[in-house]
C-alpha cells in the first residue's frame, strides 16, 4: 500500500484543531438543583456505564474526527500495489483438442479457462488476442481492450477435439507479435520447448500445462470386419501407468446390447492386443473398457462393418505384399491384368495407372505412378489430422524413393519436404512410393493402412466411413439435400455442394436425404488418445527484465463513501440532541 498524494499529509492539522476546540471550549460546573433530584433513580442505569455515557456525550466529536481522518487519507490518494503481465499486449493461445478433458476433479481445459479469467484482472488495459488451435487456428479476439468481452469470449471456449498442431497456432501468433513486446501465454497440456519460435527477443512466452500425476489406459485401436456369416473384431489397450490395471473389455452393437466381454490384466506402461471370433453379424459395434482414470474420452471406440461388400480389383502388377493385404482383408480381392483394370468400372481399383484417374468414376488407390521417374528422399514421416490415419500410426518407417505429388492433391502424409501419400479432390488415394522402397510392410500400420483405405473406398449399404472431428471431405452422394443428423436425429448441419463437415464430437452419426440414409462415424486420432506428462514453463524475457510490471489501484472511493456515512450520522447525532444546542 501507499500514497501517490504524499503532499497533502499537511491536511492532518485539521483533525487537530478540532481536538483541541474540543479541549478549551467553555466548560460548566455540574450544580445540584432541587427540582431534578427526582431523576436520580431514573438516570442511574447510565451512571452504571461510565463508558457509554462518555461516549454519548462526546459521539459529536469522534464523528467529526473520524470523517476529518478519513477525508486527509482520500486526498493522499490511497492505492495498493498489484502485479500486471508484462509487455505492451497479450496472446492467449488456447489448446482446445481432446486431450484437454484429461484431470482429476477438474478437466485441465475448465483449470485454464479460470486461469485466463483470473490474469484478466492483470492487464491494466492491454490488448487481447485469443488463438485457438486446430487444422485451421482461429483468432477469436484481436487486440481487445474490453474486459467484458474478454471475459465473455473466455468463457465461451469450449473443446473441439481437434488435434492441436500447434505449430500452425504458434505461427499465427507470430504475425500478431511485430515487433511489439509481447507476452504470449499457451495453455495446453504438454509442449516441448524448442516449438516454440524463440527468434525475437521482444517475446516472452509463458507455457501452462496439465497436471503431471495425470493417468490413463487408452484403447488405442478397435477394427472389426465380417465374411458374411460371422464378425471377428481386433481390440488394442495401451496401459500408460506404472501399475498393472485390471478392466473389463466388451463389445456391444448399435442397440447397446453387449456381445462380448472379457477381463483383461494390462501390465505397467505395455500394450496389450485381444482378438474377438465368431462374433454376432452386426452393422455397428462399440468397444468400451470401464477403466478408472483421469481421460475417460478414449475409454471407447466404434466401428462401422460391412455388410454388403463391393468387389476390390488389383492389379496384377502391384507388389505382392498388397495383393496378399488386401485378399487377407477383404475375400472378394480379384487380381487381374493391367489391362483389364480399367473395364471394372463399379470395383474399388488398386493400381499404378495413373491414367486410371481420370477415367474412373470411383475414386480409386494408386500405389506408385507409372507415367514419372522417382526421386531420392530422406527425413522422418509426417501426417496431417486424416481419417486415413486413425488406426494406422506412420512411425519408424523408412522410404528410400518416391514420385513427384500432384499439384492439385491435398498431401496428408510427407517425408521430409515430399509429399508421400494425398488425397485428390475426388476422392482418389496416392501413395507415391513403390512399396519396395520402403520397409513399411514391416509394421503394423501397413495392413491397418490397407484396412482403412478398403473400408473407406469400397461401397458399403449405409457407409460414409470414418472421419475425424471437423474433418471437411467431398463425399459421393446422390443428388438432393442431405443433411446430418445424430444418433437420437437431432439435426446438426447441412451437406453443401457434396461437402460433408464432420461433427465435432466422437460418435455414430446419419447423413440423411428424402430417399436415402448413410451412416459414418467420427472417430479420435492416434494422437488424442495417450495423454503425456504436463508442462510449465517461462521462457524469453522482455526489456523490463522479465519482471513483472506493477500496477498502482486507487481505492479513494472507499474512505470517500465512509466520510458520507458519517456526515448521515453526525446529523442524526445533532438532530437527536437538538440543533439549538
Amino acid at each position: 500500500m501507499g500514497f501517490s498524494q504524499i503532499l497533502f499529509s499537511w491536511t492532518a492539522i485539521i483533525p487537530v484543531i478540532v481536538l483541541l476546540y474540543y479541549f478549551f471550549r467553555k466548560k460548566y460546573t455540574d450544580q445540584t438543583v432541587s427540582s431534578t433530584l427526582f431523576w436520580s433513580e431514573i438516570m442511574q442505569e447510565t451512571r452504571v456505564s461510565p463508558y457509554l455515557k462518555h461516549l454519548q456525550k462526546n459521539a459529536l466529536l469522534y464523528l467529526q474526527l473520524l470523517a476529518l481522518l478519513l477525508l486527509v487519507l482520500a486526498l493522499m490518494n490511497p492505492y495498493v500495489k498489484k502485479s500486471t503481465i508484462v509487455g505492451e499486449q497479450t496472446i492467449f493461445i488456447v489448446d482446445t483438442s481432446a486431450t484437454m478433458l484429461a484431470g482429476k476433479e477438474q478437466s485441465t481445459f475448465d483449470t485454464h479457462k479460470k486461469e485466463m479469467l483470473s490474469l484478466v484482472n492483470e492487464l491494466d488495459g492491454r490488448p487481447v488476442t485469443l488463438i485457438t488451435t486446430g487444422n485451421t487456428p482461429k483468432a477469436i479476439l484481436q487486440q481487445e481492450t474490453n474486459t467484458k468481452e474478454i471475459e465473455k469470449a473466455i468463457q465461451q471456449l469450449h473443446v473441439t477435439y481437434e488435434t492441436a498442431q500447434m505449430n500452425k497456432a504458434l505461427d499465427v501468433a507470430q504475425a500478431f507479435v511485430g515487433n511489439t513486446p509481447t507476452s504470449i501465454y499457451v495453455f495446453t497440456d504438454t509442449l516441448d520447448k524448442k516449438q516454440l519460435p524463440m527468434e525475437k527477443d521482444t517475446v516472452k512466452w509463458i507455457v501452462k500445462g496439465s497436471a503431471k500425476d495425470l493417468t490413463n489406459i487408452a484403447m488405442t485401436r478397435f477394427a472389426a470386419t465380417t465374411d458374411g456369416q460371422s464378425a471377428m473384431a481386433l481390440v488394442q489397450l495401451q496401459n500408460d501407468t506404472d501399475q498393472e490395471q485390471h478392466v473389463t473389455l466388451s463389445i456391444d452393437n448399435v442397440k447397446g446390447k453387449e456381445i462380448a466381454t472379457e477381463s483383461v490384466a494390462l501390465p505397467p506402461n505395455e500394450a496389450v492386443t485381444k482378438t474377438f471370433k465368431d462374433l454376432p453379424l452386426e452393422d455397428t459395434m462399440t468397444a468400451k473398457i470401464d477403466a478408472k482414470d483421469d481421460y475417460a474420452v478414449d475409454n471407447s471406440q466404434t466401428v462401422l462393418l460391412q455388410t454388403a461388400t463391393s468387389k476390390v480389383i488389383v492389379d496384377q502388377s502391384m507388389h505382392q505384399l498388397i495383393q496378399k493385404g488386401l485378399q487377407t482383408i477383404n475375400i472378394s480381392v480379384k487380381i487381374v491384368p493391367s489391362s483389364q483394370v480399367a473395364d471394372n468400372l463399379d470395383a474399388t481399383v488398386v493400381t499404378n495407372q495413373t491414367a486410371l484417374l481420370e477415367k474412373m468414376d470411383k475414386p480409386i488407390v494408386l500405389f506408385g505412378r507409372d507415367d514419372v521417374e522417382k526421386v531420392e528422399v530422406t527425413g522422418e514421416i509426417s501426417t496431417t489430422s486424416d481419417a486415413l490415419f486413425a488406426f494406422s500410426e506412420l512411425k519408424d518407417i523408412y522410404v528410400s524413393a518416391v514420385y513427384p505429388g500432384f499439384d492439385d492433391y491435398k498431401t496428408i502424409a510427407s517425408v521430409g519436404d515430399q509429399p508421400f501419400i494425398q488425397r485428390s479432390p475426388k476422392g482418389d488415394i496416392v501413395v507415391l512410393a513403390d512399396i519396395a522402397d520402403t520397409d513399411w510392410p514391416l509394421h503394423p500400420s501397413f495392413p491397418l493402412f490397407l484396412w482403412s483405405t478398403e473400408q473407406e473406398l469400397s461401397e458399403s449399404i449405409g457407409s460414409l466411413g470414418i472421419f475425424t472431428p471437423n474433418e471437411q471431405r467431398a463425399v459421393a452422394l446422390a443428388q438432393g439435400d442431405w443433411s446430418i443428423y445424430s444418433q437420437e436425429d437431432e439435426f446438426l448441419s447441412s451437406i453443401t455442394n457434396g461437402l460433408l463437415t464432420a461433427p465435432m464430437k466422437p460418435g455414430i452419426y446419419k447423413a440423411r436425404s428424402k430417399d436415402e440414409e448413410k451412416r459414418f462415424i467420427v472417430q479420435l486420432q492416434a494422437q488424442e488418445r495417450v495423454i503425456e506428462k504436463g508442462t510449465s514453463y517461462t521462457l524469453g524475457e522482455l526489456p523490463d527484465n522479465g519482471k513483472e510490471e506493477i500496477s498502482k489501484t486507487s481505492f479513494v472511493h472507499w474512505p470517500i463513501l465512509m466520510i458520507l456515512v458519517l456526515l448521515v450520522l453526525e446529523w442524526e447525532v445533532q438532530r437527536r440532541r437538538g440543533f439549538t444546542n
